[in-house]
């Protein structure tokens, strides 16, 4: 017998059903939101993994193609690697649910989620977010839970919670929020320019909502939980971090660290661990954890300086950003490039434009979502760090950084009517220090708008990050976090935007949980700092778009006609529309409500495109006049190609004003010549004459 928990979340009926199936796993819960099933499992390893000096947790998010009634395309047949939309779902779940285990924990957890039929009402994200909760919670891994995750959309300035797929289509604000029984946690976010007061709104209006969620959960676990396993902790010894006291003073360690240059404070420490190697060389026990305990140190003495000197490692202040500079053009050809660089961290971003038959194609669960016509990738090499190692294609940071650029930047592209392009951000990180992920946006904003790309406004991104204390009112909020303070600090908060309001968010933590005063203050200084960066540097390097795209990128002519004319556009296999591109070397893509966008390099070439298929899809009436080559010719008149597939008839009466014995005597094959439309013929066809062509004509 298994157990089954309901409750009514948004409307729809959420189902959990225990000790079902999968109970070889740690813990497991099968997920019903509404005819959307999902099942989480969490497992962890019997013993900590060896070598590591963090918690090696796994979530995967798995899209089952039958879920949609859906054979996976290819070859293969077959699920393949996890789509993009699976990894930052993946990461979504991640990020709110790690602080939560123990930080002295290293076995092995590995969190599965498994989509096997996806109701359109139901979005399967929201049940894979809450089993791994669950799954997690009444497992016997040690877990400082329950968590809950809530799902917030606006309509028409109406907030709406956990939107189905046909509502996330159309709201201006797409919006994940993850809470304990008293703080948020995580919040991912992509909006239309929401108002900061609007968003916090929406941020605690999930907030409330989760806080049912977590007393559902909070039933399942006292009937089913599990008692909590021991493990065996990989905390650094107290007696450990005294020793190295008396060898490294924290006034010594200050020192080390206290400085604006990444390489120097690296080659510091690098010294310290050296002395500290050297004086417990016959103490192995100690040697293997001495990079944790180093770390640890580094990290007591980075927060006790902000915490209570407020001395930041690179001496700002704790508002001040650090120096700024912005440029474009930097890349020759391509269609348009910006650079641009936060103290240690640079960014260079290459726009690409190319007809829309080039935008992304997607298959995934979502059918509302078939494909995307503005992309933007986001690379991270070891060198922007001083590393070296082989590249390997992104990781799942990399697809997340692009995605977070991406969806801040949307809210601002100009519709396909109004510019009819696939685009292509490239961010490139040329040096790393913190929040680069936020300075693709800059660079990316910057780039479109050199590159002739009409966006709406401008977008900004910054982090702020945040060190706190014994007390939820013991904290400080760090404006333009380095690296130093994101890796010792409590959070990473980045928000995206323009003048007028937050188009992105990402919010990862470290701590269980933000009060709402420090959220506030967050978003608050993150707007006083975008607002800087928009007007001192962006809008003085370029102030709005470039008229026209660069000389090196495609130029596209749109025109339209009658849908019931496409066929004739095309052609028999595709005969007369490849025609038009062999002969002008253009591209054209064509839909299915008549919208042709014509794409190419030479203008003149485009425009002889734009003439063929507008005649082509033209009905033929007397009088209108084109210009055709000679294709045949017979005893009783020449054939007169006018556009690619398209011929007319001149009857030998009609080529010459005086009477001629042979069409041979006045035209040869391949003679450009002028014609005047009669019409059709008895036969049906096409009928022209040369001879009464207007003179003006």
């Amino acid at each position: 017998m298994y157990k089954s928990y309901s409750m009514e979340l948004a409307g729809r009926t959420l189902t959990v059903d225990i000790d079902r199936v999968a109970k070889q796993a740690n813990g497991a819960a099968l997920m019903h939101y509404g005819e959307t099933t999902v099942l989480s499992t969490a497992t962890a390893s019997k013993e900590p993994r060896e070598g590591v000096d963090f918690f090696p947790l796994s979530v995967e998010y798995e899209e089952k193609m039958y879920a949609v009634g859906k054979i996976p395309g290819g070859f293969n047949k077959r699920e393949g690697k996890a789509s993009e939309h699976a990894i930052l779902t993946s990461r979504v779940i991640d990020r709110p649910m790690r602080p939560l285990f123990p930080k002295d924990y290293r076995n092995d957890v590995t969190l599965v989620n498994m989509v096997m039929s996806v109701d359109p009402e139901c979005n399967p994200e929201i049940p894979a977010m809450l089993g791994s909760s669950i799954a997690t919670c009444i497992s016997d891994i040690p877990f400082d839970g329950p968590c809950a995750t809530t799902q917030v959309g606006m309509i028409d300035g109406e907030f709406v919670i956990n939107p189905t797929m046909a509502q996330k289509d159309i709201s201006d604000l797409q919006l994940t929020v993850a809470s304990t029984r008293e703080k948020v946690i995580m919040i991912e976010a992509g909006a239309n320019e929401i108002p900061e007061d609007k968003m916090i709104e929406a941020i605690y209006k999930a907030h409330e909502v989760n806080q049912e969620i977590i007393a559902f959960i909070d039933k399942i676990v006292a009937e089913c939980g599990k008692p909590k396993h021991s493990y065996e902790s990989c905390a650094v010894p107290e007696e450990l971090f005294e020793a190295i006291k008396k060898i490294v003073t924290p006034e010594e360690m200050e020192v080390a660290v206290f400085s604006d240059d990444k390489q120097t404070r690296e080659e510091n420490i690098r010294k310290v661990t050296e002395k500290l190697a050297e004086a417990f060389a016959d103490n192995e026990e100690w040697l293997a954890v001495l990079p944790d305990a180093v770390y640890q140190y580094q990290k007591k003495t980075v927060r006790k300086m902000i915490l209570k000197d407020h001395k930041r490692p690179d001496g700002r202040a704790i508002t001040q950003i650090r120096p700024l500079a912005a440029e474009v053009d930097i890349i020759p050809r391509v269609h348009g490039s910006a650079m641009f660089t936060r103290g240690q961290t640079q960014i260079c971003t290459v726009t690409t434009l190319a007809p829309l038959s080039e935008a992304q194609k997607l298959d995934g669960l979502d059918e509302f979502e078939t494909s995307k016509r503005y992309m933007h990738h986001y690379n991270f090499p070891s060198y922007s760090v001083g590393e070296t190692k082989p590249s390997r294609g992104p990781g799942r940071r990399e697809i997340g950084h692009g995605a977070l650029a991406e969806r801040a930047l949307v809210p601002v592209l100009p519709s396909e009517e109004d510019f009819p392009y696939a685009i292509r951000t490239v961010s490139e990180t040329f040096e790393s220090n913190g929040s680069t992920s936020q300075a693709s946006i800059c660079a990316s904003t910057m780039s479109l708008m050199a590159a002739g790309v009409p966006i709406k406004k401008p977008v900004a991104g910054i982090s702020c990050g945040l060190v706190t204390g014994d007390s939820d009112d013991d904290y400080i909020v760090l404006t333009d976090i380095q690296g130093l303070e994101d890796f010792f600090g409590d959070m990473d908060f980045k928000v995206a935007g323009t003048h007028d309001g937050i188009t992105a968010i990402q919010m990862d933590i470290k701590i269980h949980g933000l009060t709402r005063p420090i959220v506030e203050e967050a978003i608050r200084r993150t707007k006083e700092a975008r607002e800087y960066i928009l007007t001192e540097v962006m809008e003085k390097c370029i102030a709005q778009p470039r008229e026209t795209v660069g000389k090196h990128a495609p130029k596209i002519i749109q025109i339209q006609i009658d849908p019931q004319k496409i066929g004739d556009v095309v052609g028999q296999r595709g005969k007369t529309i490849n025609t038009i591109i062999e002969r002008t070397g253009v591209k054209i893509d064509i839909t299915d409500d008549g919208a042709v966008s014509i794409c190419g390099v030479d203008q003149k070439s485009m425009d002889e495109a734009a003439r063929m298929v507008q005649i082509i899809a033209t009905d033929f009436e007397a009088g209108q006049i084109f210009t055709g080559k000679v294709v045949s010719i017979k005893e009783f008149g020449a054939f007169v190609e006018f556009a690619p597939g398209k011929e007319g008839m001149v009857h030998i009466s009609k080529i010459c004003k005086e009477r001629i014995n042979r069409v041979e005597d006045v035209l040869t094959l391949g003679d450009k010549v002028k014609v005047v439309c009669l019409g059709k013929d008895k036969m049906g066809r096409i009928s022209f004459s040369m001879k009464d062509v207007p003179e003006e004509a």
